[in-house]
């Protein structure tokens, strides 16, 4: 496989996985074309290298800046704009923790805090498998958040240590 090919192959399954896991297709070949791309690239050009439109493009690499995965750039004496990805892996990891865990993870935990106060009859079975429920997932969840907050806060090796201290 030559090199073109593998990058067209890579930005495909990137934008694949990055479905997976909840974010648009186009922004997950977006971020890929910037990962492999050793310097900035314009709007103009991420639309020729993917046929995207320059509406999907700008909005793509709009929403790439506000998740913190990508930065525009300005050159001196050009107008126009450049976009580039942090190549760094742990740093994408960290970055993309931290965003999920604000849009989703908090709001889950706010709620879960609600309704672990609800009140009841602590004899009532609907009451007691409710708070039971919302107990057990509030404690979880506040296990995930402790997690994402040390692995935000840690440097790579050892967090990874860390991790496989536990498998062993």
């Amino acid at each position: 496989m030559q090199l073109p090919e593998a990058k067209q192959k890579f930005i495909e399954t990137w934008g694949k996985l990055g479905s997976e896991w909840g974010i648009n297709r186009t922004m997950a070949q977006v971020h890929a074309l910037l990962l492999v791309t050793p310097d900035a690239l314009t709007t103009e050009q991420v639309m020729e290298e993917l046929s995207i439109s320059r509406g999907n493009a700008n909005m793509t690499l709009r929403d790439l800046m506000s998740w913190g995965l990508v930065e525009k750039q300005l050159k001196p004496g050009e107008r126009k704009e450049y976009f580039y990805a942090d190549k760094d892996i742990w740093n994408i990891a960290r970055q993309v923790a931290k965003e999920r865990r604000k849009r989703e993870l908090e709001p889950v935990l706010k709620t879960l805090e609600e309704l672990v106060q609800v009140k009841g009859d602590k004899n009532d079975p609907d009451f007691k498998t409710f708070n039971k429920s919302m107990t057990d997932i509030n404690k979880m969840s506040k296990n995930v958040d402790r997690m994402l907050d040390t692995m935000l806060k840690a440097d790579e090796s050892w967090f990874w240590g860390s991790i496989f201290k536990m498998f062993k």
